[in-house]
């Protein structure tokens, strides 16, 4: 296969446009025209020192630079207090949540109340979980309430159903 004849190849005639441009001048060494920085190992300023130490029981000293290979005087060490979190922990005595009656109750009695129940449930587990007794009895109570209202409505609409059969039966 003949590279000239590529399709990627550049048709002929081509030349490079880069080799048309001037050259850049050559670098020329030119001073920093900025302030001039000091060598190694900076003399000290008058008045400048080392920053002032803030806290109890400071008192100002005089301040001497430390050169090349001396050691820093000992610091002091810094207490940090640990972060205290507090935090609820579950009820000794946990309320009644009503779970498996929410359950019940949304299954075989009455759907709408059955799923409110639940939610009132699940709302009560979680407080005895995080040691909220206050919302643990009010949503147990809410969801005990629910599933009563549910239950009763569920066995009234059998007890209405088997009438009603029984009804029509007799009419048959």
């Amino acid at each position: 296969m003949d590279p000239n004849k590529s399709a990627s190849a550049p048709p002929m005639g081509w030349t490079d446009e880069k080799s048309s441009l001037a050259q850049p001048p050559p670098y020329q060494e030119q001073p920093y025209p900025g302030p001039q920085h000091p060598g190694p190992g900076y003399p000290t300023q008058p008045g400048y020192g080392y920053p002032p130490q803030y806290g109890a029981g400071y008192e100002p000293q005089q301040q001497q630079p430390y050169g090349m290979g001396q050691p820093y005087p000992p610091q002091s060490a810094v207490t940090v207090q640990p972060t205290v979190y507090v935090t609820q922990s579950p009820l000794e005595n946990p309320v009644d949540d009503y779970m498996c009656y929410s359950i019940f109750t949304m299954l075989c009695c009455c759907l709408p109340l059955g799923i409110a129940a639940l939610i009132h449930s699940i709302s009560a587990r979680e407080a005895n979980y995080t040691g909220n007794q206050l919302a643990a009895e009010r949503n147990s109570r809410m969801a005990r309430t629910l599933n009563h209202v549910a239950l009763g409505l569920g066995i009234g609409a059998l007890v209405l159903m088997i009438v009603y059969v029984v009804v029509v039966v007799a009419m048959v």
